[in-house]
């Protein structure tokens, strides 16, 4: 049920939404109407520009913890990289900079072991699960099932924390573990595991914040808002994790 009501609470904090709330009301208060008409364009604008998201996630993004030159029992890699295409098809997708952290990892020496967690996130299930897709994916670059530790359970955040304790836990991997994941994820996951007991180093990737200031940073475009919507739900559940 939670895991149900999150999905539909995080619909009604998108920007867009109430941007367009505050332009329905304008269209129909008279009273109102002007600033009503302000603040919808403004709410729009703010949301919609790389300049804000881009200055948010400097701030909101965790610096990777100094790892270089040191060994680990097991790096811990998030999903949520993988989608599922309309023949039943994995393929990875913009998220995918989580796995190319963590493989690069395990090949260089830094973890001794490749946990996954990962099951499906989604309202409508299928028999695809991105845990086979990746196993398979591992397999082709050598990695041996003897050093794959696999969650295909996990449909959030928290329940990866859950299972990935339960799987180190079982298998004596001792802490403290590499927790890769995507920048703007990184906050509130490393809170998570942390809550559930689990000693991890932050190694972000796939930033979404561009490196340098030009023009296009004060244009509107849909992949500043889709950058906005997917920090803000970061942002609320990073709130829920702190106070449950």
């Amino acid at each position: 049920m939670y895991f149900i009501l999150s999905k539909v609470l995080f619909l009604f904090a998108m920007p867009v939404f109430w941007a367009f709330v505050l332009l329905v009301y304008a269209a129909f208060s008279k009273k109102y109407k002007q600033r009503l008409l302000v603040a919808g364009i403004a709410v729009f604008y703010f949301f919609s520009v790389r300049l804000t998201v881009d200055t948010f996630g400097r701030l909101w993004d965790v610096k990777s913890a100094n790892i270089k030159g040191k060994q680990y029992s097991s790096v811990i890699l998030l999903g949520g990289f993988v989608s599922e295409d309309e023949n039943g098809n994995g393929y990875f997708n913009g998220a995918s900079p989580r796995y190319n952290s963590a493989v690069k990892l395990f090949k260089e020496g830094t973890a001794k072991h490749i946990l996954f967690t990962g099951g499906n996130g989604k309202l409508r299930q299928s028999k695809f699960t991105e845990a086979a897709f990746v196993k398979d994916a591992l397999h082709l670059w050598g990695v041996p099932d003897s050093l794959i530790l696999l969650d295909n359970k996990a449909r959030n955040t928290e329940e990866n924390a859950k299972f990935s304790k339960e799987l180190l836990l079982r298998a004596k991997l001792k802490p403290p573990y590499v927790l890769v994941t995507s920048a703007y994820h990184m906050r509130r996951a490393q809170l998570l595991f942390e809550k559930n007991g689990l000693e991890v180093l932050p190694y972000p990737c796939n930033y979404l914040e561009a490196e340098n200031f030009d023009t296009g940073t004060v244009i509107p475009s849909a992949e500043a808002m889709a950058s906005w919507n997917i920090y803000i739900k970061e942002v609320i559940g990073y709130i829920v994790a702190l106070i449950r």
